[in-house]
């Protein structure tokens, strides 16, 4: 297997040193580049890396504008950015310019390697699907044309904006990420069985994934809280949907999806959060993403019960019909084959550890 190639770039000379010497002792190649321009002249020149490694903070051109223009060169090239501002804003702004992920100065070498490792698997895992994705028809020739646009649709949803903030949840999150998924899945689906136009069902899809986005900003000490809350954590809690939105409203990628999280914990009935919404005033996708909600929530284990059957969800949902649930949602998902939840279950299920690293930050030890 070839070597992987990482471009280091910083205006400090040891900094570059030591940061290619842990790399090198660990089966990687290096390039330094001591500025943005050099690091940018160096991708123009058609040699190809599998990873960039870039300060933020750095004179001439720094490393959110060498992020920009690397994007648009090399979008296919994942970029971590260093940095010593412990600011989650800067982050999450690098993230949404299209950077893979970041690390805080002073970092550990296995925080280094760790986070270096996954971006260099992401965008090997990235390459083989596109090989994957282009042979999709002849792969699925025996699924239901259902469940086979259903996953295609799910495939599409995702993108680098998705999978970076969604790991970045994850890292807050234990549960997040099997359950984001699940329920985008079952999302979409529902979707579908109403005739949505497939761009209508993607912008429910990102909406769906990012539901619990908000949560970055609750504190860990109530976020991770194993006992009951109290009220004011309660009401803390439940800032998130407003959190959330206000997170990803000013993407105009996700200026739509925003607000099926700012409403994702409305009622039918209008008894919800945050803000009482009644009805047809709740976001058509939100309405869609409460019952999916909560059929993998009564269907999947929890701390304090065992997952119970979809007999059990489907008459929960039915006896909430016109309280938590559009009627007419749920007619549709009453008249939906029972054996497309469970066929939905296995191929996320399939997708999480076969085609995703996101499982991995679990196991490194956010579990």
């Amino acid at each position: 297997m070839a070597q992987d190639r990482i471009l280091v770039v910083d205006d400090e000379e040891p900094i570059r040193e030591i940061v290619c010497s842990m790399l090198e002792n660990a089966g990687y190649s290096c390039e330094q580049a001591a500025s943005g321009v050099e690091a940018l002249s160096i991708l123009l020149s058609g040699e190809r890396f599998s990873l960039m490694l870039s300060d933020l903070m750095m004179p001439e051109m720094d490393g959110q504008q060498l992020l920009e223009r690397a994007k648009e060169r090399v979008p296919d090239l994942p970029v971590i950015m260093v940095t010593a501002v412990h600011d989650i804003s800067v982050a999450l702004t690098a993230i949404r310019n299209g950077a893979y992920d970041y690390l805080l100065k002073p970092f550990e070498r296995e925080q280094l390697l760790a986070v270096v490792r996954r971006a260099v698997e992401t965008r090997r895992l990235k390459l083989e699907n596109l090989a994957y994705q282009s042979n999709l028809e002849g792969l699925i020739a025996e699924r239901t044309d259902q469940l086979r646009a259903t996953l295609s649709e799910l495939e599409k949803s995702y993108d680098i904006t998705l999978e970076a903030l969604g790991d970045a949840l994850d890292l807050k999150d234990a549960e997040t990420e099997g359950h984001s998924k699940r329920v985008t899945a079952f999302t979409i689906a529902i979707a579908r069985a109403m005739g949505l136009q497939a761009e209508h069902i993607r912008m429910i899809a990102r909406g769906a994934f990012l539901h619990d986005i908000g949560k970055m900003a609750i504190p860990d000490e109530i976020l991770r809280k194993p006992g009951k809350l109290t009220e004011v954590e309660v009401v803390t809690m439940r800032e998130h949907c407003v959190r959330g939105y206000h997170m990803l409203r000013k993407i105009p990628f996700l200026a739509e999806a925003a607000e099926i999280v700012y409403a994702h914990q409305e009622r039918f009935d209008g008894t919800g959060y945050p803000r009482g919404l009644k009805g047809e005033q709740i976001p058509l996708g939100a309405r869609i993403f409460a019952l999916a909600d909560t059929l993998d929530a009564i269907t999947s284990d929890r701390p304090y019960r065992p997952a119970q059957s979809l007999a059990a969800a489907r008459e929960e949902i039915a006896r909430w019909s016109g309280r938590q649930f559009d009627p007419e949602i749920v007619r549709v998902f009453l008249a939906m084959p029972e054996t497309i939840w469970a066929d939905l279950r296995r191929e996320v299920e399939q997708k999480m550890y076969g085609f995703s690293t996101t499982q991995h930050f679990i196991n490194a030890g956010h579990a």
